[in-house]
């Protein structure tokens, strides 16, 4: 597990190359979250796909990433506790896989 500068905490999880939590990201444009006593509830109208958000600090983490300049302070938003940070991680790289987030273009 390899860390960044200032603590920010761990990058992307083994395994997951495309991931980079150093990048900001977002909800993707197709995607529609309704948020439920569990978690939330995430359908993609793109590809008809529906999953699950399994705890409302991913629910807050995945609805602030576009309000932060990179995943960590989405996470650090979402009071996600830094010794369950990597396994956020694990879900948020996952979610980017499946294309329920992408990264954010800041050139604009």
């Amino acid at each position: 597990m390899s860390t960044t500068a200032a603590g920010a905490g761990p990058t992307a999880p083994a395994g997951v190359d495309d991931f980079d939590a150093d990048l900001p990201y977002r909800i993707s444009g197709s995607v529609s979250v309704r948020p439920e006593s569990f978690g939330a509830l995430v359908y993609d109208f793109h590809t008809r796909r529906l999953s699950f958000l399994k705890t409302r600090p991913l629910v807050r983490a995945v609805e602030s990433l576009a309000d932060h300049p990179d995943v960590h302070g989405a996470l650090e938003a979402a009071e996600v506790p830094a010794h369950q940070r990597e396994q956020y991680l694990k879900a948020l790289a996952g979610l980017a896989q499946a294309g329920t987030i992408q990264r954010r273009d800041t050139t604009a």
